[in-house]
């Protein structure tokens, strides 16, 4: 299992555009992470505020929802947020392509 984990987080990494990764724990500390250590905890401590209030107001709407997934784009990059129950991953992306904003 942690060799298919490993290859995963591998062809993750090396997708087109892709600039960080970080895996964090609960307690915001990185576990896993191709970025230097400074970038990876801001990541993860950022992410982690963003979370708790995503979750609140999820919460507020419909107190059996839970966040699944977050996507952010910025002028720069997109971030795609994947809580789960134990970690967080984050992936930092160039974005490809123009899309206009909704």
């Amino acid at each position: 299992m942690a060799a298919q984990i490993e290859e995963t987080l591998k062809r993750i990494q090396t997708s087109d555009g892709v600039v960080g990764l970080v895996i964090f724990n609960n307690d915001g500390i990185p576990i896993k992470t191709n970025m230097d250590n400074a970038m990876s905890v801001r990541y993860a401590g950022l992410v982690q505020q963003l979370i708790a209030t995503s979750q609140v107001e999820i919460k507020k709407d419909d107190p059996n929802d839970n966040l699944t997934y977050l996507r952010l784009r910025t002028t720069d990059n997109e971030i795609m947020v994947i809580p789960d129950k134990h970690y967080t991953m984050v992936v930092i992306q160039k974005p490809t392509g123009s899309r206009s904003p909704m």
